[in-house]
Protein backbone atom coordinates (compact mmCIF):
# COMPACT_ATOMS: atom_id res chain seq x y z
CA UNK A 1 0.00 0.00 0.00
CA UNK A 2 1.33 3.43 -0.94
CA UNK A 3 1.86 5.94 1.83
CA UNK A 4 -0.61 8.83 1.66
CA UNK A 5 1.21 12.05 0.72
CA UNK A 6 3.23 13.20 3.69
CA UNK A 7 1.89 16.71 3.10
CA UNK A 8 -1.40 15.35 4.50
CA UNK A 9 0.28 14.63 7.83
CA UNK A 10 2.13 17.94 7.84
CA UNK A 11 -1.13 19.77 7.18
CA UNK A 12 -2.77 17.95 10.08
CA UNK A 13 -0.10 18.90 12.60
CA UNK A 14 1.18 22.20 11.22
CA UNK A 15 -0.55 25.23 12.83
CA UNK A 16 0.03 27.19 9.61
CA UNK A 17 -2.55 24.89 7.99
CA UNK A 18 -5.00 23.98 10.74
CA UNK A 19 -4.92 27.12 12.92
CA UNK A 20 -4.33 24.95 15.97
CA UNK A 21 -1.47 24.84 18.43
CA UNK A 22 0.11 21.42 17.91
CA UNK A 23 0.50 19.30 21.00
CA UNK A 24 3.80 17.72 21.88
CA UNK A 25 3.82 14.02 21.09
CA UNK A 26 4.73 11.69 23.93
CA UNK A 27 6.34 8.27 23.50
CA UNK A 28 6.78 6.02 26.55
CA UNK A 29 9.13 3.08 26.04
CA UNK A 30 9.05 0.19 28.51
CA UNK A 31 12.21 -1.94 28.60
CA UNK A 32 14.29 -4.11 30.89
CA UNK A 33 17.50 -2.47 29.60
CA UNK A 34 16.87 1.28 29.14
CA UNK A 35 20.58 2.06 28.81
CA UNK A 36 20.64 0.25 25.46
CA UNK A 37 18.88 3.15 23.72
CA UNK A 38 19.09 6.03 26.19
CA UNK A 39 21.96 7.75 24.37
CA UNK A 40 20.44 7.23 20.93
CA UNK A 41 17.19 8.92 21.92
CA UNK A 42 19.01 12.06 23.08
CA UNK A 43 21.04 12.69 19.93
CA UNK A 44 20.53 14.12 16.43
CA UNK A 45 16.96 14.73 15.23
CA UNK A 46 15.35 12.93 18.18
CA UNK A 47 17.30 15.02 20.68
CA UNK A 48 16.60 18.30 18.87
CA UNK A 49 12.89 17.51 18.56
CA UNK A 50 12.68 16.98 22.31
CA UNK A 51 14.60 20.16 23.07
CA UNK A 52 12.24 22.08 20.76
CA UNK A 53 9.27 20.72 22.70
CA UNK A 54 7.91 18.82 19.69
CA UNK A 55 7.93 15.49 21.48
CA UNK A 56 8.75 13.80 24.76
CA UNK A 57 10.36 10.38 24.96
CA UNK A 58 10.35 8.65 28.34
CA UNK A 59 12.13 5.40 29.18
CA UNK A 60 10.70 3.17 31.90
CA UNK A 61 12.71 0.38 33.47
CA UNK A 62 10.29 -2.53 33.80
CA UNK A 63 12.26 -3.81 36.78
CA UNK A 64 10.92 -0.83 38.78
CA UNK A 65 7.54 -2.62 38.69
CA UNK A 66 8.95 -6.05 39.59
CA UNK A 67 7.20 -7.93 42.38
CA UNK A 68 10.26 -9.96 43.38
CA UNK A 69 13.08 -8.71 45.58
CA UNK A 70 15.69 -9.66 42.99
CA UNK A 71 13.85 -7.38 40.47
CA UNK A 72 13.50 -10.20 37.97
CA UNK A 73 10.55 -9.86 35.62
CA UNK A 74 10.75 -13.21 33.83
CA UNK A 75 9.97 -16.84 34.68
CA UNK A 76 9.96 -20.30 33.12
CA UNK A 77 7.16 -20.97 30.61
CA UNK A 78 4.36 -23.42 31.29
CA UNK A 79 4.46 -26.53 29.11
CA UNK A 80 8.19 -27.08 29.42
CA UNK A 81 9.10 -24.88 26.46
CA UNK A 82 12.60 -23.42 26.11
CA UNK A 83 13.54 -19.91 27.15
CA UNK A 84 12.19 -17.42 29.68
CA UNK A 85 8.97 -15.41 29.49
CA UNK A 86 8.28 -11.91 30.77
CA UNK A 87 5.63 -12.03 33.49
CA UNK A 88 2.20 -10.41 33.43
CA UNK A 89 2.25 -8.49 36.69
CA UNK A 90 5.23 -6.15 36.18
CA UNK A 91 4.04 -5.26 32.67
CA UNK A 92 0.45 -4.77 33.83
CA UNK A 93 1.55 -2.59 36.73
CA UNK A 94 3.72 -0.40 34.51
CA UNK A 95 1.18 0.03 31.71
CA UNK A 96 -1.69 0.58 34.16
CA UNK A 97 0.30 3.31 35.91
CA UNK A 98 0.80 5.12 32.61
CA UNK A 99 -2.81 4.66 31.49
CA UNK A 100 -4.00 6.17 34.78
CA UNK A 101 -2.05 9.35 34.01
CA UNK A 102 -3.23 10.06 30.43
CA UNK A 103 -4.96 8.64 27.39
CA UNK A 104 -2.80 6.64 24.97
CA UNK A 105 -3.67 6.19 21.31
CA UNK A 106 -1.79 2.89 21.15
CA UNK A 107 -0.02 0.40 23.38
CA UNK A 108 2.48 -1.17 20.97
CA UNK A 109 4.42 -4.39 21.46
CA UNK A 110 7.58 -4.97 19.42
CA UNK A 111 7.65 -8.56 18.23
CA UNK A 112 8.95 -10.46 15.17
CA UNK A 113 5.45 -11.82 14.46
CA UNK A 114 3.79 -8.41 14.41
CA UNK A 115 2.61 -6.21 11.54
CA UNK A 116 5.49 -5.03 9.37
CA UNK A 117 6.59 -1.48 10.25
CA UNK A 118 6.46 0.79 7.21
CA UNK A 119 6.46 4.42 6.17
CA UNK A 120 2.64 4.57 6.05
CA UNK A 121 2.54 3.26 9.63
CA UNK A 122 5.15 5.82 10.72
CA UNK A 123 3.10 8.57 9.09
CA UNK A 124 -0.05 7.49 10.90
CA UNK A 125 1.64 7.05 14.27
CA UNK A 126 3.13 10.54 13.96
CA UNK A 127 -0.43 11.87 14.32
CA UNK A 128 -0.85 10.26 17.73
CA UNK A 129 -0.57 12.32 20.88
CA UNK A 130 0.62 9.54 23.20
CA UNK A 131 1.89 6.03 22.51
CA UNK A 132 3.44 3.31 24.64
CA UNK A 133 6.02 0.94 23.15
CA UNK A 134 6.66 -2.24 25.12
CA UNK A 135 9.96 -3.87 24.22
CA UNK A 136 9.90 -7.63 24.12
CA UNK A 137 12.78 -9.61 25.62
CA UNK A 138 13.78 -13.18 26.38
CA UNK A 139 11.37 -15.64 24.69
CA UNK A 140 8.61 -13.05 24.70
CA UNK A 141 5.86 -11.86 27.03
CA UNK A 142 3.04 -13.76 28.68
CA UNK A 143 0.45 -13.95 25.91
CA UNK A 144 -2.30 -12.66 28.18
CA UNK A 145 -0.69 -9.22 28.01
CA UNK A 146 -0.99 -9.32 24.22
CA UNK A 147 -4.62 -10.36 24.49
CA UNK A 148 -5.73 -7.76 27.04
CA UNK A 149 -3.40 -4.73 27.01
CA UNK A 150 -1.68 -4.47 23.62
CA UNK A 151 -3.49 -2.59 20.83
CA UNK A 152 -0.87 -2.97 18.08
CA UNK A 153 1.92 -5.50 17.48
CA UNK A 154 4.78 -4.33 15.28
CA UNK A 155 7.82 -5.98 13.67
CA UNK A 156 10.70 -4.19 11.95
CA UNK A 157 11.65 -7.27 9.92
CA UNK A 158 11.57 -11.02 9.56
CA UNK A 159 14.43 -11.72 11.95
CA UNK A 160 14.87 -12.07 15.71
CA UNK A 161 16.74 -9.62 17.95
CA UNK A 162 17.80 -10.09 21.55
CA UNK A 163 15.19 -7.56 22.61
CA UNK A 164 12.77 -5.00 21.23
CA UNK A 165 14.83 -1.96 22.21
CA UNK A 166 16.37 -1.49 18.77
CA UNK A 167 12.94 -1.85 17.19
CA UNK A 168 11.56 0.81 19.54
CA UNK A 169 14.43 3.14 18.66
CA UNK A 170 13.83 2.59 14.93
CA UNK A 171 10.13 3.34 15.31
CA UNK A 172 10.70 6.43 17.44
CA UNK A 173 13.18 7.83 14.92
CA UNK A 174 10.92 7.18 11.91
CA UNK A 175 7.90 8.69 13.68
CA UNK A 176 9.48 11.78 15.22
CA UNK A 177 11.48 12.89 12.18
CA UNK A 178 8.28 13.58 10.22
CA UNK A 179 6.71 15.78 12.89
CA UNK A 180 6.73 19.33 11.44
CA UNK A 181 9.75 21.20 12.76
CA UNK A 182 11.74 18.11 13.70
CA UNK A 183 14.05 18.51 10.71
CA UNK A 184 15.20 21.82 9.33
CA UNK A 185 14.03 21.28 5.75
CA UNK A 186 10.54 19.78 5.75
CA UNK A 187 10.79 19.17 2.00
CA UNK A 188 13.53 16.67 2.79
CA UNK A 189 11.03 14.47 4.64
CA UNK A 190 8.48 14.92 1.85
CA UNK A 191 10.95 13.44 -0.65
CA UNK A 192 12.20 10.50 1.43
CA UNK A 193 12.16 7.00 0.03
CA UNK A 194 8.79 5.21 0.38
CA UNK A 195 6.72 8.38 0.81
CA UNK A 196 5.33 7.87 -2.72
CA UNK A 197 6.01 4.13 -2.63
CA UNK A 198 9.19 4.85 -4.60
CA UNK A 199 12.85 4.91 -3.70
CA UNK A 200 14.34 8.38 -3.58
CA UNK A 201 16.36 9.68 -6.52
CA UNK A 202 20.17 9.91 -6.16
CA UNK A 203 21.55 13.03 -4.48
CA UNK A 204 24.84 14.87 -5.12
CA UNK A 205 26.81 17.78 -3.67
CA UNK A 206 29.94 19.79 -4.51
CA UNK A 207 32.28 19.44 -6.30
CA UNK A 208 30.43 18.92 -9.59
CA UNK A 209 33.36 16.91 -10.94
CA UNK A 210 35.37 14.64 -8.65
CA UNK A 211 38.01 12.39 -10.23
CA UNK A 212 36.00 12.49 -13.45
CA UNK A 213 32.81 11.40 -11.64
CA UNK A 214 30.38 14.05 -12.82
CA UNK A 215 27.08 15.18 -11.39
CA UNK A 216 24.28 14.82 -13.99
CA UNK A 217 24.22 17.98 -16.09
CA UNK A 218 20.50 18.51 -15.59
CA UNK A 219 21.03 19.08 -11.86
CA UNK A 220 23.42 21.93 -12.67
CA UNK A 221 21.07 23.53 -15.21
CA UNK A 222 18.81 25.39 -12.80
CA UNK A 223 15.82 24.29 -14.91
CA UNK A 224 13.29 23.30 -12.24
CA UNK A 225 10.87 21.43 -14.53
CA UNK A 226 13.63 19.34 -16.11
CA UNK A 227 15.11 18.60 -12.71
CA UNK A 228 11.72 17.37 -11.47
CA UNK A 229 11.39 15.15 -14.55
CA UNK A 230 14.88 13.73 -13.96
CA UNK A 231 14.09 13.15 -10.26
CA UNK A 232 10.95 11.14 -11.05
CA UNK A 233 12.64 9.14 -13.81
CA UNK A 234 15.63 8.34 -11.58
CA UNK A 235 13.33 7.38 -8.72
CA UNK A 236 11.34 5.02 -10.94
CA UNK A 237 14.50 3.47 -12.39
CA UNK A 238 15.97 2.79 -8.95
CA UNK A 239 12.69 1.35 -7.69
CA UNK A 240 12.31 -0.99 -10.70
CA UNK A 241 15.89 -2.16 -10.31
CA UNK A 242 16.16 -2.46 -6.52
CA UNK A 243 12.63 -2.82 -5.17
CA UNK A 244 10.26 -3.90 -7.95
CA UNK A 245 7.83 -5.19 -5.32
CA UNK A 246 6.95 -1.58 -4.48
CA UNK A 247 5.50 -1.11 -7.95
CA UNK A 248 3.25 -4.16 -7.91
CA UNK A 249 -0.39 -3.24 -8.41
CA UNK A 250 0.45 0.23 -9.69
Amino acid sequence: MAAPPLAHYYNYRNPLYNNLTPKSMRIDIITVIPQLIEGFLQESILGRAQRKGLCEIHLHNLRDWAVRRDRRVDDYPYGGFAGMVMQCEPIDRCISTLLAQRHYDHVIFTTPDGEQFSQPMANELSLCENIIILCGHYKGIDYRIREHLITKEVSIGDYVLTGGELAAAVMADAIVRIIPGAIGDEQSALSDSFQDNLLAAPVYTRPADYRGWRVPDVLLSGHEARIKEWELAASLERTRRLRPDLLQGQ
